[in-house]
This record gives structure tokens, sequence and C-alpha cells, in this order.
């Protein structure tokens, strides 16, 4: 069958701005926080009011994704939590619910139940069980892979990155019983061969923190959200992040 000439000649949109992907990691008491990883639900509350106040409303990597590939969302705002820490159902859960927010939650199936132990200060968090896990799936949270066990992949040898990113990835979907699409790289830390690797294990997307060149679908940059994130701050990194990031291929 045949083009139209017109079509035949017609452009392929341009990539457009890199979505804003808030990062966050445990919602609880940052009394002792030597990563500055926690904010207490009260500050997660009030920076989600601050998104409200804006018109801007928190949703899963997925969903934000989706709507960027349709030309929409750009009232949108990605939420996503690291690590998997047990605090999740009970620190931000309920602020999200409170905002009609929903959020990614990236998790470790191999440490099901642990603990941060890759973590050599501060206190030791408990992470998620299995059942906590399919618990935060249940209310809308949609689960992604953060590797197996928490590794650097750009220091990984060739099987131990097969297994963080193919096995991680199985381990979630038998868990759930849906597929899973999303991937995050500890540490933020990225090069080619990880992007490599994330893809062909058939994850949807990846975050990262700040990928530079790799900047893509399986290297979305983030923004850190901590407890010293007040509403100026808030507006101070969404207004750089706007001006900075590359646009992302696929996305309008």
């Amino acid at each position: 069958m045949s083009v139209p000439a017109d079509t035949a000649r017609r452009p392929a949109p341009a990539p457009g701005p890199a979505p804003w992907v808030a990062m966050y990691h445990s919602v609880g008491d940052c009394s002792d926080d030597p990563y500055r990883i926690t904010v207490t639900p009260e500050r997660l509350d009030r920076q989600l009011a601050w998104l409200t106040r804006r018109g801007l409303r928190g949703v899963s990597v997925r969903e934000l994704l989706a709507a960027r590939a349709r030309g929409e969302g750009r009232d949108l705002v990605g939420l996503t939590f690291d690590d998997g820490y047990a605090d999740f159902l009970t620190g931000a859960l309920p602020v999200l619910h409170r905002h009609s927010c929903t959020a990614t939650l990236f998790v470790l199936p191999g440490r099901y139940g642990g603990d941060n132990a890759w973590d050599p200060l501060g206190p030791r968090k408990p992470l998620l069980s299995a059942d906590g896990i399919r618990e935060a799936a249940a209310e809308g949270v949609e689960i992604g892979s953060h590797g197996l066990v928490h590794l650097d992949l750009t220091k990984a040898d060739d099987p131990t990155l097969a297994s963080e990113t193919v096995e991680s990835r199985i381990a979630l979907a038998e868990l759930l019983g849906v597929d899973v699409e999303g991937f995050c790289y500890p540490y933020g830390t990225v090069d080619r061969r990880a992007v490599d690797a994330v893809r062909e294990a058939g994850y949807a997307y990846a975050c990262a923190i700040d990928p530079g060149p790799l900047n893509g679908v399986h290297a979305l940059p983030r923004v850190h959200v901590g407890q010293n994130d007040t509403s100026a701050r808030l507006f101070l990194k969404y207004r750089l992040h706007r001006l900075r990031r590359r646009p992302v291929e696929g996305l309008r």
C-alpha cells in the first residue's frame, strides 16, 4: 500500500522535555539520617500540597510516560520511592492517598524483609516483605525493580549484571502476577553497558539520577527530594530541571 506524499514528508515529532521525576526513599523518622534519604510524613504532605497548588499531580512513572507518549501529561510529576522501605506503607501511602497521587516503588526481590545492609552508616531500616510489596501493589502503587540486592551495575561482571536485571524482573513478575515495566539503577550510577542490559531484559523504562548523554527512556533523570526541600527549594529544582535536562526521544 502506498503512503500519501504529505504523510511521507511529515517529519517525526521533536522529542519533548524530560519529565520531572522526584526521587524519594524512606518516609519516617529522619533524626538519624546521614545519607539524607528520609523525609517525614509531614514534610511529604507539604511537598505534595505544593504540587497541587501549582496544578500538578504526582503519578507513577508508568502513568507519566504513557501520558507523555500521547502528547499529554505536562501537568504530571513522577513520584518514585527507592529501596522498598517498610515505612512506605505507614509513612508514604496514607499521604499519597490524601493527595490523590500514585507512585512507583522500586524494590529489591533479593532482600524481601531484610534491611539496608548496603549503607555502612546510619540506622538499619527494614525493607518490605513480599506480602508488604503485594499490599502496596494492591493499593495502586506501581512496583519496579531496583535490582536484586542493590549493587552498582557499572561495577558488575556479566553474570551479575544479568542476574540483577533479568532475574529481579522475573522474581517480581512471579510475586505480583503482572509484567514489571520499570527499573531503577542502584546508587543512580549508569553506563552504556548497564543501559543495554536493562533494555535487553525487557524493561520499558529505567530511572537514573543524572545520566548525562545517556539520557533517555532507559536512563531517565530524576531530582532528589529531601527533608530540607521547602516550597521555595522545590520551585527552584523544578525550574532548573526544565532548563537543564535534555529532551527525551519518544516523548512529546
